[in-house]
């Protein structure tokens, strides 16, 4: 029997004490535990949905796609718009209303350097400045960017006519530009000068040359007709060059020869040799008018060689044959031929003394074509170099002019119709989606009513769009012929490189135009993206 004795009672107490300090201790432990843990999954939670601005954040995926350039690997091509990869003057897409005074740039370690004039982002901000601040006029050409007086000045001049003068002359003007760039990466514009005050943006005229008649403004570089000097004979006999001759990939379409010449440019720049480039294309029957492949057409004529010339070693074709045939003998010039790419590796011919490289690629086995060159094992050490080409300026320049007379306020929609909408095994819903109707109401909350509205399209009736106007005042690449017709700045400039000889507008340069008038939109929609579920290659491809 239990004693109740003071010592027992005493006893008693202590051990309750001593189980309760326990208890609480546990308690304290398990609770701190719980906090924990809470915290680990609520930390978890956020770092999985958290989707920040910085491009350097995003999965490894977005990373690749914001470094590299895309295009279709099995060189299908998209009939209206060419991609960003390939139209290489572009803007950076932002639905922000057409706010013109920033430009969204990667600043890491560069809030303190020079500002790059010739900069795509920056020239597109100077042209908005400039139409937004003087609107008593009407700019019908920029010219190109250059650097100013200091680190933080940009000289830009064009062309232009007061909007009340009834006359057609055309006046120039070059002024001063003091740009910001801040520490959140963005470029914003101080002020503009007066008028004439960007004397570094014109063009310097040859001692002993006379002026020319004042035709083009003097800020704008005329694409240059032939390529830059190799220098001194002797050098051409220093010197190491890459050709490629045959194959398949004449006469394909655009994205293909694109494809392939970036590979050929890609393995010149790896092997550390000029690339021997014919300007002469052979534009596919898919862009021209009369149904038929058409040989002759000039590289120039698509895109800016000026800018290729400017950052990559380059040579006509014709060019460096009359100097080979001269030097050939005369300084022991020797050539390795490489007929079989698939087995003769870029790397294999890192180690090749020659003077010429010159691959032969046959024109009937199905494996002659350029870009095969690098894939394989090539692929991990060819880099095709996109950011040298760039869409031509004379092209550039209608889509400017197409967009400045919609006062750059205007948003855009990429309807994709034609075959596919045709092809209901592989697109069942695109017809019925990309429909006038359907159009209206997926447009009703993403456009607001009464807004200038451009529609890119591969439909050819455009009348099909006419319930639109209901809405909205659309617009057509078509509406604009006469910014390319025999009396238009693009068609001056574009006969100096033919001699005189006309040169039609076809459908590939339509392309290009309209693919920059899409992408300089407030806001763009695009067909497989947002006017339809349906897959862009069709069912299960997505």
């Amino acid at each position: 029997m239990l004693s109740l004795s003071p010592v027992n009672l005493c006893r008693g107490r202590r051990f309750r004490r001593d189980i309760l300090g326990q208890n609480a201790l546990t308690l304290l432990r398990n609770l701190c535990f719980a906090l924990f843990a809470i915290g680990v999954l609520v930390f978890t939670v956020m770092a999985v949905s958290y989707t920040p601005n910085n491009q350097l954040f995003h999965p490894f995926s977005k990373i690749t796609n914001f470094f590299t350039p895309t295009l279709n690997a099995t060189l299908d091509t998209d009939d209206t718009v060419m991609g960003n990869g390939v139209g290489l003057l572009v803007t950076n897409g932002s639905d922000s209303g057409g706010e013109i005074d920033s430009v969204v740039h990667d600043c890491r370690g560069k809030v303190d350097e020079p500002i790059e004039c010739g900069n795509p982002d920056v020239f597109l901000l100077l042209m908005r400045s400039a139409m937004d601040t003087f609107k008593d006029i009407q700019i019908y050409r920029f010219g190109k960017p250059v650097k100013g007086n200091n680190d933080s000045s940009c000289h830009m001049g064009w062309r232009y006519k007061p909007k009340e003068a009834n006359s057609t002359a055309l006046y120039k003007d070059y002024r001063s530009f003091e740009l910001l760039r801040l520490e959140n990466c963005t470029f914003s514009l101080v002020g503009i000068g007066d008028s004439g005050s960007g004397e570094n943006a014109k063009k310097k005229k040859s001692k002993g040359m006379e002026a020319n008649p004042i035709v083009l403004p003097e800020a704008w570089e005329v694409v240059n007709d032939t390529f830059s000097e190799m220098g001194s004979k002797d050098s051409f006999s220093r010197g190491k060059y890459l050709i490629y001759s045959g194959g398949k990939d004449r006469c394909k379409n655009m994205d293909q020869y694109l494809w392939s010449f970036l590979c050929m440019l890609g393995e010149a720049q790896y092997l550390n040799r000029t690339l021997v480039m014919d300007l002469s294309i052979c534009l596919s029957k898919m862009y021209t008018s009369s149904g038929q492949d058409e040989e002759g057409k000039d590289f120039r004529f698509y895109f800016d060689f000026e800018h290729l010339l400017d950052s990559a070693s380059v040579v006509d074709q014709a060019e460096f044959w009359s100097d080979w045939n001269i030097f050939r003998q005369k300084d022991g010039l020797t050539l390795h031929f490489v007929e079989n790419h698939s087995k003769v590796t870029p790397m294999k011919l890192a180690r090749v003394k020659d003077t010429l490289i010159m691959r032969k690629f046959g024109n009937v086995k199905s494996s002659n074509n350029w870009f095969q060159v690098c894939e394989g094992e090539a692929s991990s050490v060819i880099e095709r170099p996109w950011h040298m080409i760039w869409k031509s300026r004379p092209l550039v320049d209608v889509a400017l002019a197409v967009g400045a007379r919609m006062k750059w306020d205007y948003d855009a929609v990429h309807v994709e119709r034609r075959e596919k909408a045709k092809k209901k095994e592989s697109w069942p819903n695109l017809d019925k989606d990309t429909s006038p109707e359907s159009l209206l109401a997926t447009l009703k909350d993403k456009i607001e009513d009464g807004r200038d509205l451009y529609i890119s399209t591969d439909e050819p009736n455009k009348s099909f769009f006419d319930p639109l106007k209901s809405k909205y005042s659309t617009h057509f690449l078509d509406e604009y012929k006469d910014l390319w017709n025999v009396d238009s700045d693009w068609y001056a400039e574009t006969t100096k490189l033919t001699f005189g000889k006309p040169v039609e507008f076809d459908g590939f340069m339509k392309i290009s135009v309209d693919s920059e008038v899409l992408l300089r939109g407030k806001r763009h929609i695009e067909t497989f993206n947002d006017l339809t579920k349906d897959c862009k290659n069709g069912i299960n491809t997505c």
